[in-house]
């Protein structure tokens, strides 16, 4: 009985009287991969009237999510937009969450705090600068970022930093991807001697070609980043 409530069950996010589903993320992620609307809705077998439509009615309830492009060379198009790809990356962490994973792998890297503004701080560390809750400046400590919070872009379609609230960034290559059923660990090179860990789900991994040696942005939120003392780790 459990295992058939499990296949039975969808995972959808709730937008206003909205509910955006798988179909709505695949949809997305089509428009990403072929540039327009009208090709998206070919490559799935959809109509494209239904497909527009459904794409103005998420605009309406969460902002735009397309950049559509008239004229040019090449026709005209659309891409996603921030709000787009932060949608179908949360969509993909909730997949995730309900995928049966018992434990989420973590990157942990050892830094000192050099700054800090309430809650939230510096912390140096072996890939360099990066921003996390922490605790008093000046401690040693000890930051984990979860893989469902890390986000991966490929160089040309990361947003400006000014254009994302994901604060921080780092440009590193793949190195290892170990593949489930519907998700995927990707790790990546980053400039240090540990692997910063991603999860993504399998469309995603296809979407952006990732294989060993694939140059890719990490992204990840300050608020999704946790510094903990060296030695309150030691006492514990």
């Amino acid at each position: 009985m459990d295992e058939e409530l499990r296949e039975g069950f969808e995972v959808q996010l709730a937008a206003g009287d909205l509910a955006v589903t798988r179909r709505d993320v695949e949809l997305l992620s089509a428009i990403d991969a072929h540039g327009s609307i009208h090709a998206a809705a070919s490559a799935l077998g959809r109509s494209y009237a239904h497909a527009q439509r459904r794409i103005v009615a998420l605009e309406e309830a969460l902002g735009p999510l397309t950049e559509r492009q008239r004229g040019g060379s090449g026709g005209g198009g659309s891409a996603l937009t921030e709000t787009a790809r932060e949608l179908t990356g949360r969509f993909g962490r909730l997949e995730t969450a309900f995928s049966g994973l018992t434990a989420v792998e973590r990157t942990v890297l050892e830094g000192t705090v050099i700054e800090r503004t309430g809650e939230l701080g510096v912390v140096q560390t072996e890939i360099g600068r990066l921003r996390a809750l922490v605790p008093p400046e000046g401690e040693a400590v000890e930051v984990s970022i979860r893989a469902d919070a890390v986000t991966l872009t490929a160089p040309s379609e990361s947003p400006d930093e000014d254009g994302t609230s994901a604060r921080n960034r780092f440009s590193g290559t793949v190195t290892g991807i170990t593949e489930g059923e519907t998700v995927a660990t990707v790790s990546v090179d980053a400039g240090g001697e540990t692997p910063l860990s991603a999860l993504v789900t399998r469309s995603s991994l296809e979407r952006l070609g990732l294989d060993s040696g694939t140059e890719v942005v990490v992204s990840f939120k300050a608020t999704a980043t946790r510094a903990t003392p060296l030695s309150a780790l030691s006492e514990g």
